[in-house]
């Protein structure tokens, strides 16, 4: 259940886990919006800890903060593009295949009964995918 009422910013940062720096970081970005001060401190609407959850699983999805700001609305409201989400899932699909190339790999090294790994054919296709993964980012 949602908190409702002003927060200040060592409230938000304690309940989010994100340091005060942070918070002035994305406000400075237009991530988030504080709606005033008390003194010193920022002050935020209680649905501020929503959309930070938002952000922090657009940032574990692999978005950048670019990305993020420009799924809420004017208003503030999440307006998350479909199309971009089915994108990304792709791409994490992609890192999940090749992940398990290299782990698979790397369970076949470790128990390889070749005198030495340089020898072992498996663990020289995973020297070419290393490679080729390299040229790719």
């Amino acid at each position: 259940m949602m908190r409702t009422g002003v927060l200040d910013i060592g409230t938000v940062a304690k309940a989010s886990g994100l340091p005060a720096s942070t918070l002035r970081y994305y406000e400075e970005k237009g991530l988030i919006r504080s709606v005033g001060r008390r003194g010193l401190k920022r002050l935020f609407d209680s649905a501020v800890l929503e959309r930070l959850a938002l952000i922090a699983l657009g940032q574990h999805a692999g978005f950048s903060l670019a990305e993020i700001a420009a799924m809420f609305s004017l208003d503030g409201r999440p307006q998350i593009d479909r199309s971009q989400l089915m994108a990304k899932a792709e791409d994490i699909d992609k890192t999940i295949r090749q992940l398990s190339v290299l782990r698979d790999g790397l369970r076949h090294t470790a128990v390889c009964k070749a005198p030495s790994h340089m020898e072992c054919p498996t663990f020289q296709r995973l020297l070419r995918f290393a490679v080729k993964a390299r040229g790719r980012n």
